[in-house]
């Protein structure tokens, strides 16, 4: 790579998922946004045509007058193609059509299954990965193969299993998840701070926490602005709203909004463990479903929805619409950051400027009392070529009890999915909380007619 006046030049960057309408959109905006980074992004997908609609509205954000930096792009026909000299490599796939992930959100709820959002754990999470993991250990392999130096960034869920497939398929690999679930907590917070000692136009980035827990099932055990420790503050803010939930925090219009919620699961959570759950009331219920799971007038009582796949679907027609219109010229592109840190780690990791974020990485020990080599989420400190945990502390033995159960779990989760073992598989579905009620032979029933529903994208060695 060429380094120039402080500027880093040449970055090639390979986008697995190139199609993608929405993530890839984001990212191209930030890096069009970002004045010390320029280079070429190689768009690789199954839907070709998709990722070549992206060449043009990528092209479209590198040549606006607003955009600090020019990117090129292209669309590869081949992994090889996109990776071959690949500096970084994102990762962003949607695993599957809405087809399987209808089978995965609705057929369980014919068990009184009741899952918000069915991509992490649960009857839902385990058959995805059921799935993910073949492509991520194809991905995985791809890179060792023609990119084995690049930095690595996950989006795909289930986030925790993705990224151990990679390493088990690629021990070397040098990838690392990124969520945006903690970035939300740290925006209720700034919104606590306003409601509770009106301070105001706090930024998120403001707000210190240390990271501990998995992927959806993330906890603040610390968190600060400027001098002053939050935890007080949010303990009287968790009582005051914790009925009626907090209408504040970007999480306003939750009834007709599929993603938001009124953080009365976090509330509730806290009062419970003394420990501010840092992810989406969404993801957060999927961990402890019979608290909030029971049924979908439980669901509402606290104030957060379950996404249909009726309501992905009609969501993903609206984001085909627009990216015809962006194609077309009927609509401008414009340049609007989209929040994530994707570009910004990618930067420390060059060499400009050191950056702290949560990310998902195998335990060497940063959470003392979860299993090591399991992917567990904490802060870490990125910097040019390298990436350090952060030493999060120990989990609370009643924390670290709940979060033990789906470490275990998912790494019996990625056993059973790469030795397409049914037995495992069985097993393993029928201890994840949300499969409690059922029986061995409903929970047999229910996972064989979810997976032959997924068949099409599962390894031949499964014997349904």
């Amino acid at each position: 790579m060429k380094r120039e006046n402080g500027r880093v030049k040449d970055i090639h960057v390979a986008y697995i998922g190139g199609g993608s309408r929405g993530w890839a959109w984001g990212f191209m905006m930030d890096l069009a946004d970002d004045d010390e980074m320029e280079g070429s992004v190689s768009l690789y997908d199954i839907d070709k045509a998709a990722a070549e609609n992206n060449r043009i509205i990528g092209e479209k954000i590198s040549a606006h007058r607003d955009a600090k930096s020019r990117w090129r792009y292209s669309v590869a026909d081949s992994l090889e193609e996109a990776l071959t000299g690949a500096d970084v490599v994102v990762i962003s796939i949607l695993p599957g059509t809405f087809k399987e992930m209808r089978s995965d959100v609705h057929l369980p709820e014919t068990a009184g299954i009741y899952q918000p959002v069915g991509d992490t754990i649960g009857a839902g999470g385990f058959v995805r990965a059921m799935r993910t993991v073949p492509m991520f250990v194809e991905i995985a392999l791809a890179i060792r193969n023609y990119a084995p130096e690049a930095w690595v960034i996950n989006y795909t869920n289930p986030m925790s299993v993705c990224v151990a497939a990679l390493y088990e398929a690629f021990p070397k690999i040098r990838a690392f998840g990124c969520c945006h679930e903690v970035f939300g907590t740290q925006k209720l917070l700034a919104a606590m701070i306003e409601d509770s000692l009106g301070i105001k136009n706090i930024s998120r980035q403001e707000i210190r926490v240390n990271v501990t827990g998995i992927n959806h099932f993330t906890w603040f055990d610390s968190a600060s602005y400027q001098d002053m420790d939050l935890f007080p503050v949010y303990r009287d803010f968790a009582e005051k709203y914790a009925e009626t939930g907090f209408e504040g925090g970007g999480d306003t219009n939750w009834i007709n909004n599929n993603f938001h919620c009124l953080h009365r699961v976090k509330f509730d959570l806290f009062r419970r463990f003394g420990l501010i759950a840092a992810a989406g009331d969404r993801h957060l219920a999927e961990f402890v479903p019979g608290w909030y799971l029971k049924s979908p007038e439980t669901v509402s009582n606290w104030k957060f929805r379950l996404t249909t796949v009726d309501w992905r679907e009609r969501d993903l027609a609206e984001r085909l619409a627009r990216s015809k219109a962006l194609v077309s010229g009927e609509e401008e592109v414009e340049i609007t950051p989209s929040g994530e840190e994707g570009h910004l780690l990618i930067k420390a990791l060059m060499g400009l400027g050191d950056l702290i974020s949560n990310v998902n990485l195998p335990n060497m020990g940063q959470i003392s009392n979860l299993p090591l080599g399991a992917v567990v989420e904490t802060n870490a400190l990125f910097q040019r070529s390298e990436i350090r945990p952060i030493q999060a502390g120990t989990l609370p033995g009643n924390v670290a009890a709940l979060v033990s159960r789906h470490v275990l779990n998912q790494r019996n989760t990625l056993e059973a999915a790469l030795t397409c073992d049914l037995n495992l598989a069985l097993t393993t579905f029928l201890n994840d909380p949300m499969c409690a009620n059922l029986t061995p032979l409903s929970g047999e029933a229910l996972l064989r007619q979810m997976l032959k529903n997924t068949q099409e994208y599962l390894p031949s060695g499964w014997l349904l």
